[in-house]
């Protein structure tokens, strides 16, 4: 019985001990793509090359939070002029708002998988709730870093409309699908 207690004890006790860590994303391998419906003709996929922020993760308590900046005068779409087109005032007014920001509210866990992220998406200084639904996640050492890191794959959808980036709508889709792609490396 005393042993039974003192185990008990001492799993409490490391639970307790246990602490957030946090991550920083490595912007080599984490770059934010958008995809949107152009003129029914097709999907168009573009991405931003610059993103950086920080995940805090508490494994044990299944809590935690994300902050992710994405630099959007780094906005590729494979061709310069469309990325000048991109970057003006009508769709993400890069001079006025050269970022946009993810800060999560709360990390949602499906037993030990992370499975959604509630948080505030702003972009051209308009904030809106979203959902990123968790397609992958994983923490583990890295095998060339040898540090511990993380690596998620999120996506949700948003209508530009709602962050005052209507130009061409209906013709060119208001719905975008922004997918984030995470790899973190622990501080």
């Amino acid at each position: 019985m005393k042993r039974t207690i003192l185990i008990g004890l001492s799993l409490i006790s490391g639970a307790a001990l246990a602490a957030p860590e946090t991550y920083v994303i490595d912007t080599n391998h984490s770059k934010p793509r958008f995809s949107y419906n152009h003129f029914g003709y097709s999907t168009q996929m573009s991405r931003f090359d610059k993103v950086s922020g920080k995940i805090v993760l508490d494994k044990e308590a299944k809590q935690g939070s994300m902050n992710v900046i994405i630099d959007t005068t780094s906005v590729n779409t494979g061709f310069a002029l469309f990325n000048e087109h991109i970057q003006a005032a009508d769709f993400f007014d890069t001079a006025k708002f050269p970022t946009a920001t993810f800060t999560s509210n709360k990390l949602n866990f499906n037993a030990d998988k992370l499975a959604t992220i509630d948080g505030t998406l702003t972009i051209k200084g308009i904030s809106k709730p979203v959902t990123l639904t968790v397609t992958s996640f994983m923490c583990m050492p890295h095998p060339m870093k040898k540090k511990d890191a993380c690596g998620a794959n999120a996506s949700v959808v948003v209508k530009r409309s709602d962050f005052n980036m209507a130009k061409n709508v209906p013709y060119v889709g208001d719905e975008v699908t922004i997918d984030l792609p995470v790899e973190a490396v622990k501080e």
